[in-house]
Parts: C-alpha cells; structure tokens; sequence
C-alpha cells in the first residue's frame, strides 16, 4: 500500500469531473483547459495504478474504483470548504465590539457614534477604551482603532486619519500668564503625553527652540487634554481631539502653526475580519464621518513634516 498521498490539485480535479460526468464540463467550471483535466486525471490513475474512468464519447463513467474515490473525495473537500468557512464565520454577527484608544473614543468616536446606532440598530456596540493592542485570538473583539506606524505583526492596517499636533491652554490661563505666542511658552507650564510623538522637544526643534523640560506628562491624550482644560498648563495636543473644545472656545490654540507627526489613525484586525458585513458597515459609516469632519475642520494651513530625528537622540 502506499503512504504518499497523491496530488491534491489532482483529486479536485477528479471529483469536480465525477461530479459532472465530463471532463469538458469540469474544464470549464475550473476554468482550465479539457487536456489539462485529463492530464491530472491520468497522472492519478498511474499513480493509484487503476482506471478511474470508463471513456465514452460525449461523456464519462466512474469505474468501481473511481466511484469508492469519488464518494472518499466528496466527503474530504466538504470538510474541507467547512473548514475555510469556519475561518471566516463571524461567531457574533449582530453584536460588534470596536477596541479603541480611550482619547479617541472619549473626544471624538463617542459624540458621533449615536448616528450608527441609528443606522444599525439592529447591531449591538460594545466600546472597549485601551492603549493596547488586542490579541485577537483570545477576545471577541471585531475591530481596532490604533495610532501608530500601522505596522502591527499578523494583522491588516487600514489607516483611517492622518493627524496633526499643536499647543493650547485653557482661555484662563492664556490670560493670566500672557502666553499668545510660542515664544511665551518660556513661562508656561507644559504638559506633555509619554506617547513618543508627542514629544515637546520634537515641537519645539521644529521651530528652531531649544530643549526644554516638561513639566506634566501624562500617560494617555485624554489626560493631556483634560490637564488643559483644567487650566494647568499649555498641554501639546492631537487636532482631532482638541478643535471641538476650541470651537466651544474652552481652549486657545498657541501660535498659528501645527506639527504633521509620523504616525497616524490606523485601523487593524486579521484580514479575515475585514470581510464581515457588520465591519464593512461601520468602516463605510467611519470613513464618512472622517470625511465630514475633515471637510468642516481642516487643518491648520502651515502644517511642518516631522521628517527629522532629535540631534540629543543620535548616538
């Protein structure tokens, strides 16, 4: 008896001509050529050292042989196709669950995120605010917000948003330390996020400003802007975080002038996912809003690139 299996390609291409009685018929359901369908099928049978098929003229029959592989390969590629679809099944298809940083679920996801609900209500949403990254195989999370480079190991990024970072303070504390343009930053207290590219000094390089020491940091941008709103310091902030409290006139932006840091929103899942219909919704809805909002809150017009490195990092 033999222990080697045979070629795969050729027991598919062997059960599709069964299936159908003809090696034309199969050709053109695979999309291969007539003689390409024989030529695996005879490579099979000098392989198992029997004939598989009686031909005929405008068809062909199953020998015994060929029928007892027939019924052992319908069974093999059904579990098979189960298999692939079990892949791509979405154990939890009317409930989807977004894991999100908690800044950009707080200051701009959670204000809009009613509108989808009123699109999908028949979807229910579970918002998941963490700084890291999920392991998909041990959650039932469907989809993550990121901010970063996107270059995240055995997952598919889709960035989402690119971002822009500037100064601002509490109106308050504009007036009572007459800070209005970056060369008051001098007085001022700063407060600063530990995430790398909301570094002060990387601002304050860019505008040809010696390295300071910051004042405040704090571990998330939620932090770093309520410490702005709180009338603490002058806090370095993400655009997309801080235009609706400057538009509500809670915030004052600090000289006219913004920084393009390297890293932007990214979306991220396993390729598989992406093909779920209920993420499909919500990505379409997303990118949307994103278009809404950068439509009616543009960016600053002088935006500087972050195409630098600190000089005090190198070596």
């Amino acid at each position: 008896m033999k222990e080697r299996m045979p070629p795969l390609q050729g027991l598919y291409y062997f059960s599709t001509a069964a299936e159908l009685k003809s090696f034309k018929l199969a050709a053109d359901k695979l999309y291969v050529s007539a003689a390409a369908i024989s030529q695996q099928i005879r490579v099979l049978e000098e392989f198992l050292d029997c004939a598989l098929f009686i031909r005929r003229h405008r068809q062909v029959e199953l020998t015994a042989e060929g029928q007892l592989l027939f019924e052992q390969t319908q069974r093999g590629f059904d579990h098979l196709r189960k298999g692939v679809q079990l892949i791509n099944q979405d154990p939890n298809p009317n409930q989807l669950s977004i894991s999100t940083l908690p800044s950009f679920a707080q200051h701009w996801l959670v204000p809009r995120i009613g509108d989808f609900r009123l699109q999908h209500p028949d979807l229910s949403l579970l918002l998941e605010p963490s700084n890291q990254l999920v392991n998909f195989q041990d959650s039932n999370v469907d989809l993550c917000i990121r901010y970063g480079l996107g270059d995240y190991k055995n997952l598919e990024s889709r960035i989402l948003m690119d971002e822009v970072v500037y100064p601002v303070c509490h109106p308050m504390y504009q007036r009572q330390h007459n800070i209005y343009h970056i060369e008051d930053l001098t007085r001022a207290e700063l407060i600063e996020d530990m995430w790398p590219d909301m570094d002060w000094n990387l601002w304050l390089y860019a505008h040809g400003r010696k390295k300071t020491q910051t004042t405040l940091k704090y571990d998330g941008s939620h932090f770093v802007l309520e410490g702005a709103l709180s009338v603490q310091g002058v806090a370095l902030v993400k655009h997309s975080l801080a235009v609706r409290y400057i538009k509500e006139g809670k915030l004052v932006r600090i000289g006219d002038t913004a920084l393009r840091p390297r890293y932007n929103y990214y979306l991220c899942a396993p390729s598989s996912y992406f093909k779920r219909e209920k993420i499909k919704q919500f990505i379409e809805w997303l990118r949307r809003e994103v278009a809404l909002f950068q439509q009616a809150n543009p960016a600053p017009c002088d935006v500087l690139e972050t195409d630098f490195t600190l000089p005090w990092r190198n070596g």
